[in-house]
């Protein structure tokens, strides 16, 4: 559906600029923002590459599974109906330990598998469980200690102060975690009452 969207976008636009006659602007547009696009993806790549690399590291020294033994008091309290050590908690441990770092492209596959387990201990069911719908908003509104992406594209853009953003992400996205869960515990509550 979403490339029928873009299509559709796109021939709106050419159209648009055929009419008006800007189809020379809409030209070097196009091919502007190919070349920054490949100069943002370099970018990105050096900077992603070397935090996935230090993520395997702290994988390796075993740092990764004391952070998740850290945190599992609370994620278990957070996905009550998850069992002790089904597969779909320690993808959810491991999806919070990649956004944690900022590492969202990492971190989207193993929020597909949590989802696909999640999906499994829900029977197979067309509807959300409830630890399907708390993932879904800690996982959109997941706390980061380093802004990986963000320093990345503030680096390949020559900023002053690339890592400026660290104190303001953390504060916000701790802001919206506590806020996200709060909402879900409200709304489950809510539910829990009326059925």
């Amino acid at each position: 559906m979403v490339n029928y969207i873009w299509v559709f976008m796109t021939i709106i636009g050419l159209v648009f600029a055929a009419i008006n006659g800007t189809m020379s602007e809409v030209n070097e547009a196009v091919f502007k923002g190919a070349t920054e696009a490949v100069t943002l993806c370099i970018g990105l790549i050096s900077v992603l590459v070397f935090w996935l690399g230090m993520m395997r590291i702290a994988e390796t020294a075993g740092l990764l599974d004391k952070l998740s033994s850290l945190f599992r008091p609370f994620v278990t309290k957070l996905f009550p109906e998850v069992p002790a050590g089904h597969p779909a908690m320690g993808y959810i441990l491991s999806n919070m330990m990649a956004n944690m770092f900022g590492l969202g492209n990492a971190a989207t596959p193993l929020g597909i598998k949590a989802m696909e387990e999640l999906k499994r201990l829900n029977g197979g069911k067309d509807y959300a469980s409830r630890s399907m719908i708390t993932f879904l908003a800690i996982n959109t509104s997941s706390i980061t200690l380093i802004p990986t992406t963000v320093i990345a594209i503030r680096i390949t853009y020559d900023s002053a102060a690339p890592t400026s953003i660290v104190g303001p992400t953390l504060m916000a996205t701790c802001f919206s975690a506590v806020a996200a869960i709060l909402i879900d515990r409200y709304f489950h509550y809510r539910r829990s009452r009326k059925g």
